[in-house]
């Protein structure tokens, strides 16, 4: 039995999948993989829900009903018996940072720190098992979301000297949940090149107390130099020790999205040296997961020069595409640092940073445009998203009409109303994570005022409505990468204490599941190939323990992926 949103698209569907079904002529060939008795999920163009979905050779060559895929099975076939269960089209991670998540998981997890004070433990427990001078780093930390306030506390932060106290003999640098500011012990800073004198580069800035005393933290650019440094002390490893650190954390980022489900994974910016080492991999067949790139922290003169080789879009069977540019025009709003229309209620001095120029994003769009390159712009708040705006609309302006561009503006967190109908006008996309509005709602109205926050934020409803494609995803390791959790949060918008964040901007289940899937496959130019359960595309499914479509809310929380398979291979178990 099928339970269909459309009959139409399941019939046509049928004729597809069902052409050499038993009684036929030709009998189909046994395939390699069945999942087989449960809820499927195609996500085709009618929503279908199908039963059964057989590949082979790492394609999807039947999906239907049980009876339709039964004669897929051969005395050599794996059948998966869903016994009810859910699948549906592997997730897709819309907007993530990979080798960011997987070096997370060799240093300091500070997600989950209750306090400052748990913080401060964790790196003496550190340094008292680290060598004099060995770097003690951690990512994670957010203090809105610790259950009191350190002490002493400026601008909502902690200051150094208890770090420094626990640490003297180590440098000490821990990233913010959002990467947009990081902070800093006394002998880090010190390493940095930073005093009670120093001025902070250009996008950044440095914290300080009553006395003029540097805090610690590090705001957006400010992290450059004290970066930079720790950098300096890893040039003695030697190129076996390098190669085997790129590794692990390749692995240990691939172990992490596998057993959430995601099969592809749209890096967020990656140099040319790192694409050059993913390329290797791939030529030996060991990325378990499919990589989208955007290619960053490159110069508009060495992009121009070097792109044509660097072209790499989908062409089916990938675990490699690269054919997008990164750009970053804005900070985060947790740090201050998105670029706002008006200042900010909780610092009324500040409306935020300008971290990449006008002018210099401008010459990458239209560096872009020249090679074949898709354009992706971090930018969170009003301001930033605006200029975004009207920098894409003048180059594509000036390119001529008729170009699929499908550029995208990262985030899109803090959009004034009257700029929601101008993405749909000149064809942006929005890759906005779902996860983040219920993160950050506690703290938003503090940054915003209760209006803004209402009228501005994370507005998914206004978006679909104007008919503007959303593509998900978590930002991962600013969040954790469960696509599930996102989801949850895209359809419920409830947070940890239960509140619900301007309920009137959910997305319904499907737009969601399709913002995880086929919408993100869209948005890399890979829906030929990925991101619906059909035939002749790449067999990548995952399954979960129950119907996140229609399971009751308070449910979706105990959601878990039970199986994760990437073309037809089973890649993880739970």
């Amino acid at each position: 039995m099928v339970r269909a949103f459309s009959t139409l698209a399941f019939a046509a569907l049928l004729v597809a999948a069902c052409a050499d079904t038993p009684g036929s002529d030709d009998a189909p060939v046994p395939a390699d993989l069945v999942l087989h008795g449960g809820v499927v999920a195609t996500v085709d163009a009618g929503n279908t829900m199908a039963e059964a979905v057989a590949i082979d050779d790492g394609w999807i060559v039947a999906v239907g009903s049980d009876e339709d895929v039964e004669g897929y099975i051969g005395a050599d076939t794996e059948v998966i018996e869903l016994d009810g269960r859910f699948a549906m089209p592997g997730f897709i991670e819309g907007h993530g940072h990979y080798m960011s998540l997987g070096n997370s998981k060799t240093i300091l997890d500070l997600n989950n720190v209750a306090n400052w004070d748990e913080i401060v433990q964790m790196v003496a427990d550190a340094a008292a098992e680290a060598e004099p001078g060995e770097w003690i780093r951690g990512r994670g930390w957010h203090q809105e979301k610790w259950d009191r306030p350190p002490d002493p506390v400026v601008e909502g932060n902690p200051t150094h000297a208890s770090l420094s106290a626990v640490s003297p003999d180590n440098p000490v640098l821990l990233g913010h949940a959002s990467g947009h500011a990081g902070f800093a012990n006394a002998a880090a800073l010190a390493l940095g090149g930073y005093d009670r004198n120093s001025e902070p580069p250009p996008g950044g800035e440095l914290v300080r107390d009553e006395n003029g005393e540097l805090t610690g933290l590090l705001r957006e650019t400010a992290q450059g130099p004290v970066s930079a440094a720790f950098s300096d002390s890893q040039l003695g490893r030697t190129a076996e020790e390098i190669e085997a650190q790129f590794r692990r954390e390749v692995m240990l980022a691939a172990e992490e999205a596998l057993s959430n489900g995601v099969t592809s994974f749209q890096d967020a910016g990656s140099g040319f040296g790192t694409i050059d080492r993913l390329k290797e991999l791939e030529a030996e067949g060991a990325l378990p997961v499919r990589l989208y790139i955007m290619v960053r922290r490159q110069s508009n003169e060495e992009m121009d020069a070097r792109l044509a080789d660097y072209y790499m879009p989908s062409e089916g069977d990938d675990y490699l595409t690269v054919r997008s540019i990164k750009r970053q025009i804005d900070g985060a709003l947790g740090s201050h640092g998105a670029w706002l229309l008006e200042p900010y209620e909780d610092m009324p001095t500040s409306a935020g940073l300008v971290l990449e120029t006008v002018e210099d994003i401008t010459g990458t769009a239209h560096v872009a445009v020249k090679h074949g390159f898709q354009v992706n712009t971090h930018a969170i708040g009003d301001r930033a998203n605006r200029e975004v705006l009207d920098i894409y609309e003048s180059v594509f302006d000036s390119a001529g009409a008729g170009n699929d561009f499908r550029w995208r503006i990262e985030h899109a967190q803090h959009v004034h109303p009257d700029d929601i109908a101008r993405f749909a006008e000149i064809g942006v996309l929005a890759s906005m994570q779902g996860v983040h509005a219920t993160s950050d709602f506690p703290w938003v109205p503090l940054r915003l005022g209760d209006t803004r926050a209402r009228e501005r934020t994370y507005l998914w409803r206004s978006f679909l409505d104007a008919g503007v494609l959303i593509n998900n995803g978590t930002d991962v390791p600013v969040e954790d990468i469960d696509p599930l959790a996102s989801f949850r949060a895209s359809v419920t918008r409830q947070t940890a204490d239960g509140s619900i964040y301007y309920p009137e901007q959910n997305m319904t289940r499907v737009e969601a599941l399709r913002s995880y899937t086929i919408n993100n496959a869209i948005a890399a130019f890979e829906e030929d190939y990925k991101g619906s359960l059909e035939v002749g595309k790449l067999g990548d499914v995952v399954v979960l323990d129950r119907d996140i479509l229609s399971v009751p809310d308070a449910e979706l929380a105990d959601a878990r992926v039970d199986v994760t398979i990437v073309g037809g291979v089973i890649r993880y178990e739970r």
